[in-house]
């Protein structure tokens, strides 16, 4: 059977591309002179499926989608409060380019405007870095996150350097208020480096796909960034990626999201896909017409917003039932699916509720996939309080979802892989005590 993927794909391009509104970015001549009708499309999955359709092995520069990921190599590299201290993160509600700094401070309002990309390219790797060194350091991050060794267009670069006055004046701004600390015009020689980068469409998923598995990218195995990293550098995507546009697009489409003025843009969705599409036409805001287009659909077709209600958490206790017959018994509380707060707190509620007259409690996992710090540690203190309440408890576990369960002060588990082992345990448990 051919996978469905790909043929959505196609079928969503097809619909988009009779839209010939925008145009190639205008300021910087060699993208404009840039293939107006180039369009694809692709989905990498968290767990290293790439799916795609249209021109998504045409080469074009990364531009400021460089942005959240140079962001998240300067907090990896220098730790959250130097980059803070440089940079903030709230959104400016302005164009790209805007000269937009904090009055009292200096600093850029956010990593995502030109101004505070300036300051982050300066933070990428340790203090010591010569500006080649850093550019080197800027590069080797990004190919990282792509799983391939990325080259730079020399030509898109100098195109940008002769067209740079904006950026330089920003810098000389930054430079002022000493948020830069070195020679402003080699800090813009570097970050127009960065962001003549050459990408595919099937790189920038694959890109977006390590900020949605947790910093690692799913074709290599590589650990490119800490997860406390990638929280950071979607909740800045989240809230400025899309620069003036960043409101509708929180509304509409609800993806953490950035895009580049060569007609890039990506989105990452935690937990689930990374997503690039590729359309050099540009509206007003500097954004692809027709990649805002392909995002705006398949929020929709899929339900991928961030704010999308998700089902509700009482599913998570599949059955509370006895298994076994006399002292011998045990009650089982059969968990499934992922378990975070709301669900844990679920499942909190059903111990309590049910208040087991059974010596012997099992908590099965089985057919849990998955189980966050918080919903952790909320389950091994049901299971350290039925433990005080007098039950032996056992964990079933064969798939090792809580790996070296410690209930704490007074709580007691036996980690087992089947319910008859629990049982077959509970039993020997009762014969033993006898006199």
């Amino acid at each position: 059977m051919r996978s469905v993927v790909p043929d959505y794909l196609r079928e969503a391009l097809s619909d988009v591309e009779p839209d010939t509104s925008g145009e190639p970015a205008g300021y910087i001549p060699e993208l404009a002179a840039a293939d107006p009708d180039r369009l694809g499309a692709v989905f990498a999955t968290t767990d290293g499926e790439v799916y795609g359709a249209g021109d998504i092995d045409t080469e074009f520069t990364i531009q400021s989608i460089s942005k959240p990921f140079t962001y998240a190599l300067a907090l990896a590299d220098r730790g959250f409060g130097p980059v803070l201290a440089k940079v903030g993160v709230e959104p400016s509600g302005e164009a790209f380019n805007q000269i937009s700094l904090e009055s009292d401070t200096g600093r850029p309002y956010n990593p995502m405007i030109n101004a505070g990309a300036i300051t982050v390219h300066a933070l990428a790797g340790p203090p010591e870095l010569t500006p080649v060194e850093r550019v080197e350091r800027v590069v080797e991050g990004l190919s990282a996150f792509a799983g391939r060794r990325l080259t730079m267009d020399e030509a898109v670069c100098a195109s940008e350097l002769e067209h740079a006055h904006r950026n330089l004046a920003i810098a000389h701004m930054l430079r002022s208020h000493d948020i830069l600390t070195e020679d402003p015009r080699s800090v813009v020689d570097g970050y127009t480096r960065q962001c003549s980068v050459l990408v595919t469409t099937r790189d920038l998923a694959v890109m977006a796909a390590t900020l949605a598995n947790r910093g690692i990218n799913p074709l290599s195995g590589e650990r490119v960034i800490p997860e406390p990293v990638v929280r950071q550098v979607l909740s800045v995507m989240s809230t400025c990626g899309m620069y003036d546009a960043a409101g509708d697009w929180a509304t509409q489409v609800g993806i953490p999201a950035k895009s580049g003025v060569a007609g890039g843009l990506i989105g990452a969705l935690p937990g689930q896909i990374g997503i690039a599409t590729f359309s050099p036409r540009l509206d007003r805001h500097g954004n692809s017409v027709r990649g805002v287009s392909l995002f705006e659909r398949f929020s929709a077709d899929m339900g991928l917003h961030v704010m999308e209600v998700p089902a509700a958490a009482r599913g998570v206790v599949r059955s509370n039932h006895v298994v076994g017959r006399g002292p011998g018994a045990i009650r089982v509380l059969q968990l499934q699916g992922g378990i975070g707060f709301a669900a844990a707190e679920r499942v909190v509620r059903e111990a309590v509720e049910t208040r087991p007259a059974e010596v012997a409690v099992a908590v099965d996992l089985t057919m849990v996939y998955s189980i966050d710090d918080v919903g952790r540690r909320m389950l091994l203190e049901v299971v350290r309080r039925l433990t005080l309440d007098g039950h032996e408890v056992y964990l079933i576990d064969p798939e090792t979802v809580v790996p070296d369960p410690d209930p704490g002060d007074g709580g007691r588990v036996t980690v087992v892989g089947t319910i008859e082992q629990a049982l077959n345990s509970s039993t020997r448990q009762v014969r033993d005590s006898r006199p």
